[in-house]
């Protein structure tokens, strides 16, 4: 079986295009190498269509069989990811290959490397399948909701194996470049499989590469080459413009860098972007506004539950400058009867999240205002989901939660599907504890519905799932969509 399934595995390479033809002799000897076996005699029969999550498999069922790893979700990753690296392109052959293809097409290139971090299970297609998505409609457009099971989760073996696992600084972080080729450990996932575009950003060295959960279609992510903090400056605007140049048909935008409303690893610089249009993107301009010094930049406050200035025009440079003088004010404003404070006790609260695009031969860059005040009511921030939505969702409102697409956790599908079956059985939601949680929520949407069935219970619970997440990113928005908000929102782009 082994020889069977390293021919299918060398098979799937040459068939993906990940190998060539010429090294069949090359790959299957690694591969042998990694088993650990001298022998080898190639099956007769051809093999085509092959099933990649079917041969991984039986290949990590062999040698677990062998003793080579243990029987656990880490160590498989561990090993598969060693398996498949003996497939790959060195990474001078990806890049080669990358602006080979750019010079004719940048999507062309994009659609080369996508395919390739998929091909090479660095993406696992399989995986990411199982994520659950469907969009729900809100006064502010389609939004989208995804629960999110592409993520294993650990096992409790590997999780104390971890605990033993001597600290490391290499590589400092899971963004920094040095995990290109690196077979991680228990406690570090395998990037072996893994391939960095390096470009250029402001004149410096950045790298280009796809998140391994793609949340959306071509989830890429943007990573300065050097370990240095996030920080939202003029340099962030010139840099999300930068990329946006390179790539047009990709957006490109930033987390915030300030916790709690920050969402992601503060520690290394980076973005998020892709090949995606978000409700918010395709939100209109509810408010067309003039900013002193920039009457020829095209702004607005969008029809969007967060604050959201977007300001247009063709020359890229005078959207840094506006939001550059955007940033600084927002910075230092505060608004007391408003409840924004620009800080308390010496801490800054006030910064933005900025989201990058060319339509057209426009750019557009969307400024949504951010504040991470906390209270005693809201010890979590004030602008952060309150308590009475972390049934559904009570983590940061990050960059993708930002644009309009919810990325809850994966409790929830079990969640879901208990919850059905107590509305349909007329039995106690609170009397569960895996569910008791919801049971407010429930009590409160059930009188609206007339006819529940089997046919449409998930569905309903969908549809007020994306309720509940607008609900949140209302709460997210510093100034609300309410006439007084509006007012306060004004009063402070006339600050400006």
């Amino acid at each position: 079986m082994l020889y069977e399934n390293i021919k299918k595995l060398v098979q799937y390479g040459i068939e993906t295009g990940l190998t060539p033809a010429c090294e069949k002799n090359y790959a299957t000897n690694l591969l042998l190498d990694v088993f650990k076996e001298d022998e080898y005699t190639e099956p007769e029969e051809d093999y085509g269509n092959i099933d990649l999550e079917e041969v991984l498999k039986a290949l990590l069922d062999e040698a677990v069989k062998r003793g080579l790893i243990e029987d656990s979700v880490v160590y498989r990753d561990l090993f598969d990811t060693r398996l498949m690296n003996c497939l790959m392109p060195r990474p001078g052959q990806v890049q080669k290959e990358f602006w080979d293809k750019y010079s004719r097409n940048p999507v062309e290139a994009t659609d080369y490397f996508y395919k390739l971090s998929q091909d090479s299970d660095y993406i696992r297609r399989y995986r990411v399948k199982k994520d659950q998505k469907w969009t729900v409609d809100s006064e502010y457009g389609e939004i989208d909701i995804t629960i999110n099971l592409s993520k294993p989760e650990k096992d409790p073996k590997a999780i104390a194996a971890a605990k033993l696992v001597k600290s490391s600084s290499y590589p400092k972080c899971l963004l920094c470049p040095e995990n290109e080729g690196y077979a991680g450990r228990v406690n570090h996932p395998a990037r072996e499989n893994h391939r960095i575009i390096p470009i250029t950003v402001n004149d410096s060295p950045w790298g280009f590469q796809y998140s391994p959960y793609v949340y959306y279609n071509e989830h890429c992510i943007v990573f300065n080459c050097s370990h240095v903090p996030m920080k939202i400056e003029r340099n962030t605007f010139i840099k999300l413009f930068d990329f946006v140049k390179l790539f047009p048909h990709y957006f490109l935008g930033s987390n915030a860098d300030l916790p709690i409303v920050g969402g992601s690893i503060l520690s290394h610089d980076h973005f998020q972007g892709g090949h995606y249009t978000f409700a918010m993107a395709k939100a209109p301009i509810e408010k067309k506004v003039t900013i002193p010094g920039y009457e020829d930049v095209e702004a607005g406050i969008v029809k969007w539950p967060l604050s959201v200035l977007r300001i247009r025009h063709k020359d890229e440079k005078r959207l840094v400058d506006l939001a550059t003088h955007v940033l600084e004010v927002w910075r230092g404003y505060t608004d007391e009867a408003a409840f924004i404070f620009a800080e308390t006790d010496g801490e800054p609260h006030n910064t933005i999240t900025p989201i990058a695009r060319k339509v057209g031969d426009t750019f557009e860059l969307d400024l949504t205002l951010r504040n991470n005040i906390t209270t005693e009511e809201h010890p979590l921030g004030v602008y952060h989901p309150h308590a009475q939505y972390h049934h559904i969702k009570k983590e940061n409102i990050g960059l993708i939660e930002v644009m309009g697409l919810a990325v809850l956790p994966a409790r929830l599908k079990e969640e879901l599907e208990l919850l059905g079956e107590y509305i349909l059985e007329g039995k106690d939601v609170s009397s569960n504890e895996k569910i008791e949680k919801h049971a407010d929520w429930v009590a409160e949407f059930l009188p609206k519905y007339e006819h529940l069935d089997k046919e449409n219970i998930q569905e309903v619970l969908r549809k007020e799932v994306g309720n509940v997440f607008v609900h949140v990113l209302e709460d997210a928005g510093v100034y609300k969509c309410t006439p007084e908000g509006r007012t306060a929102f004004m009063k402070f782009i006339d600050r400006l």
